[in-house]
């Protein structure tokens, strides 16, 4: 399925149109994420995932460009702990779910937990095939309960990887950004794409949007129209003014 999906912007695409367009995308996601905040009604949960060098931060300060830091909190899902390990698996995860007015973003997910044990074969199939479901459960009992969830998975190709891994070797501003992980992760390549069709395809009630990621334009852009697109829907308004001192006598 991934396969045949592109990774580059769709033809007549205008990059220089675009690009003028995505700064005022961007003021319009920031006014309604203010509304969100304000009202107090919903929180937003965005899922990113995506291989090494996918772009994962870049969309992060793409998606929320001009905002206040202190509506956002980020966690970013490494290697579980230890104390991590000993719990059921999404044990980690909820504490980091937004509450109501708040937005939080997953750098790689509860999703790490279904993808990085199949790939590497530490826990047996049975139990990874129930966490599907475990996880289809989880987001709509989030959905349910006013957490808005939005899914993200930055689609690049194996060539395009290669160049961003190699970019961290060659540039040193970005030398901080190379671990010899990434590429080792990249001989597994086919067994990766064969589990993220796999998650795209059974972790569906929430449904994924699959955003082409070979340009930070046409990632950037396409993110942001989706949140956009996301955030009307919910339709947030500022409240009204609740005061003793100025209400109308």
């Amino acid at each position: 399925m991934l396969e045949k999906l592109s990774t580059i912007e769709p033809e007549g695409w205008d990059k220089e149109q675009i690009k003028l367009e995505i700064p005022k995308l961007q003021e319009e996601v920031v006014e309604l994420v203010r509304k969100l905040i304000a009202e107090k009604k919903k929180g937003l949960l965005v899922v990113i995932q995506g291989i090494d060098g996918s772009g994962k931060d870049g969309l992060l300060k793409g998606l929320f460009h001009g905002m206040s830091p202190g509506w956002i909190n980020v966690k970013y899902f490494v290697k579980p702990s230890d104390e991590e390990f000993a719990h059921d698996f999404l044990w980690r995860v909820h504490p980091h779910v937004p509450k109501k007015g708040e937005i939080g973003v997953f750098i790689r997910s509860h999703y790490e937990d279904i993808l990085v044990p199949s790939v590497y074969g530490y826990i047996d199939k049975k139990t990874i095939d129930k966490r599907y479901d475990q996880i289809n459960e989880f987001e709509s009992y989030l959905q349910e309960n006013n957490v808005e969830v939005v899914k993200f998975y930055l689609h690049i190709s194996k060539e395009k990887q290669e160049e961003t891994l190699m970019e961290r070797v060659t540039d040193p501003k970005k030398h901080w950004k190379h671990s010899d992980g990434d590429w080792e992760t990249r001989e597994k390549w086919d067994e990766l794409m064969k589990t993220y069709e796999k998650i795209l395809k059974k972790c569906s009630a929430i449904p994924w949007y699959v955003i082409p990621s070979d340009k930070n334009w046409v990632k950037e852009y396409t993110s942001l129209v989706i949140m956009k697109d996301i955030l009307k829907k919910l339709n947030p308004k500022y409240p009204k003014l609740i005061s003793e001192r100025f209400s109308e006598k």
